[in-house]
């Protein structure tokens, strides 16, 4: 009688839980425990209920006590491995797995999950070992396949990704992880719209998977489809509020649509959440968010520690005979028509090919467009590296003895931080892409000037500053802008009256920002704002504010994008650059500036919020520079109702253009080059990273 009444209960408790009905569950397993204190079934399904209700310890606490009762069962120690591994108990989980392999070593759901929990714990290649041994052992477990697909993408081996997971999805159709699964292979390999179709079966199978919708949004958003992408993201957070990063991400879509609705909530709860040490934020939107540089350093470390494998566990590099030349490495996603690239192409081709040797990592897309033809002839050797893993790019890397390894990706978009943390170069530096500290011990030094980090602000910044004596963005002088003249019809502008622009990417509109145009747009009658259409749902949404605020909707206009000599030689028909915070424009300045367009900007707490001023004290335009919104506001509208002051301002850019620092690149390029210099000097002598101010 004691044992059917025991079943019943250990029965109900396993079916509670399989419902979600995790309190009903611990009910039913505490009946069964007051009858029998040793029973592990009970113990077993009440971890799982404390892990289902977020109760960590207490389900470790449980498990533990399932796993000691439980030593002579592989079945038990494996479904109880599983739990543990689940609930991030790593060191209990490798216990209960290990001891189901010596039960059985040809137990093959024990071998899929003990690489479920290398996967976790980042040592994918064991992991990858794992699953490979439960396919020979099973060739027909639908799982390992699954989870050798998910590590495999992980290592960016996104072809044999694809492989496994569509054996996953022959195997076992109705099993939405292959699907999903298949949808992060087919991300990898660009292939999106098959992507989405495999999120979308996932979905479909699941719909409460929330890494199906996150993966979803991620696709969507990478494809611009912005709207679509931050429901995907509400909907994961509605299914799980804590999902990793799902908070930030949702905010930084938003805000590249102009969705503001509810954005002061939404700033408040990312805030708090780094504040809290919580996986909320995404890094580089960030930036965007606040020019807090506290706040801004909490947030990348966060990010550092949980994208980067422990590069503890990797070894030293030995220390090598100083190069004749030194070897750089410049590592980015943005080899093709970028804006990395525009600034960066002539400082390739300029080195000093008898004192270095230059060497191209792409773990970008090859869009073998002309930017790509052309910055790869600039070096010594140009490696494609998209589908190797970070350990192989790490291991090419010192194979060729990369002496410096310049990140020119940060944590941009397809940025591969696990290559700097396992150590590529025996000195690592941060420069240009990501416009911020790293927070990530891996990272020597970031390239800066005494604009965009006041030595005040050093502490700050992780990485040691290297200080180059005018601004620290390179320019490209080769950049052509085209002869066509636009007229006014044609790009949409009206016949007459004072043109404002601002080229930015529409998530660098903050509110206060907007206001600001709007009130400034009040003040100037017969002016117009000229802004990049991004995106239509951001132009209809910034319509709709405009007309909260008084303004007409035909006062805001749209430019379509174009190539990008076009684009430079538009900027003629603009009169004034407006500049946002707390997100500057960086490479959209020196557009501007290398058009002939006055640039005004307003100064900054953080890096982001400061480069638009480091490049106007780099070509001698201080006067643009203001203290505050009310200053820059004032100024915008003295330029726009003063003719003859605006025309000095743009004859003296026109002149200062070419004899001023900004745009002299053989000068950047020697300063540059002497401060690597001073890096492999120091390394060379057994000296740890340290500030470093490079002498005009």
């Amino acid at each position: 009688m004691l044992e059917q009444l025991l079943s019943h209960y250990v029965n109900n408790a396993s079916a509670a839980n399989a419902r979600g009905e995790y309190v009903a569950a611990a009910e039913w397993c505490q009946r069964s425990l007051q009858l029998a204190a040793d029973l592990p079934e009970a113990w077993y399904h009440l971890g799982t209920a404390f892990g289902g209700m977020g109760k960590t310890a207490e389900a470790v606490d449980a498990l533990e006590k399932a796993r000691v009762r439980t030593l002579n069962s592989a079945d038990a120690q494996n479904s109880i491995g599983l739990q543990l591994t689940e609930l991030g108990a790593y060191g209990e989980a490798e216990k209960c797995l290990v001891q189901a392999l010596v039960l059985a070593p040809d137990y093959a759901f024990a071998h899929s999950n003990m690489g479920k929990l290398r996967t976790r714990q980042k040592r994918r290649e064991d992991a990858e070992a794992c699953f490979t041994t439960a396919i020979a052992l099973n060739p027909d477990l639908a799982p390992a396949y699954t989870n050798l697909g998910g590590v495999l993408s992980e290592r960016k081996n996104y072809a044999a990704a694809e492989i496994a997971c569509r054996k996953a999805t022959a195997l076992a159709p109705e099993l939405p992880e292959a699907w999903m699964n298949l949808g992060v292979a087919l991300n990898g390999l660009r292939q999106f719209e098959d992507a989405e179709s495999s999120y979308n079966k996932a979905i479909d199978l699941a719909p409460n998977l929330s890494d199906a919708w996150l993966n979803l949004g991620i696709t969507l958003d990478e494809i611009k489809r912005y709207k679509n992408a931050a429901d995907c993201y509400q909907r994961c957070i509605e299914l799980d509020p804590s999902a990793d990063f799902v908070m930030g991400s949702l905010l930084h879509t938003k805000m590249k649509i102009c969705d503001w609705r509810s954005l002061a909530g939404d700033l408040e709860g990312v805030f708090q959440g780094i504040e809290d040490g919580k996986k909320v934020a995404i890094p580089f939107g960030t930036l965007g968010f606040t020019a807090d540089l506290a706040l801004q350093r909490k947030a990348a470390a966060i990010w550092a520690k949980d994208k980067s494998p422990d590069s503890a566990v990797v070894s030293p590099i030995p220390k090598r005979p100083p190069h004749k030349k030194i070897r750089i490495g410049y590592f980015s996603a943005d080899y093709h028509d970028h804006a990395t690239m525009h600034l960066m192409a002539e400082l390739f081709e300029s080195h000093d090919r008898e004192r270095f040797e230059l060497y191209a990592f792409s773990f970008g897309p090859d869009k073998n467009d002309m930017m790509r033809k052309r910055v790869s002839a600039a070096f010594n050797r140009f490696f494609d590296v998209r589908l190797q893993s970070d350990e192989a790019v790490v291991q090419l890397a010192r194979d060729l003895e990369i002496d410096i390894a310049i990140d020119l990706s940060g944590f941009t978009l397809g940025s591969r931080p696990g290559i700097f943390s396992l150590r590529a170069a025996p000195v690592q530096v941060n420069y240009l892409a990501y416009p911020g500290t790293m927070s990530a011990d891996f990272m020597d030094y970031l390239i800066a000037d005494k604009t965009v980090i006041p030595e005040h602000s050093q502490s700050q910044y992780s990485e040691k500053i290297v200080y180059l004596p005018n601004s620290y963005q390179a320019n490209d002088r080769k950049r052509p802008v085209a002869d066509r003249t636009f007229n006014r019809k044609e790009l949409g502008l009206p016949d007459a009256g004072f043109v404002f622009c601002c080229f930015n990417n529409s998530f660098k509109i903050t509110p206060p920002t907007f206001d600001c145009w709007m009130r400034i747009l009040k003040a100037v009658e017969g002016s117009v704002l000229w802004l990049l259409e991004d995106n239509p749902t951001a132009s209809s949404n910034l319509i709709r504010e405009a007309l909260q605020r008084g303004i007409a909707p035909e006062r805001l206009i749209f430019a379509k994008r174009l190539p990008s000599a076009e684009h430079l030689a538009r900027h003629r028909s603009a009169d004034l650059f407006l500049d946002t915070l707390p997100y500057n424009a960086h490479t959209t300045a020196s557009d501007a500036l290398w058009a002939g367009l006055p640039v005004l900007t307003c100064m900054g707490e953080s890096f982001a919020s400061r480069v638009a001023a480091s490049l106007l004290y780099g070509i001698g335009l201080s006067e643009l520079i203001a203290p505050d919104m009310a200053a820059y506001e004032a100024c915008a509208i003295a330029l726009a109702t003063s003719p003859q002051r605006l025309a000095q301002i743009k004859e003296k850019l026109a002149h200062n253009k070419l004899t001023t620092p900004l745009f002299d690149t053989p000068l950047f390029v020697r300063h540059i080059e002497a401060a690597y210099a001073v890096m492999y000097e120091r390394y060379q002598s057994d000296l740890p990273p340290d500030s470093i101010n490079i002498k005009p």
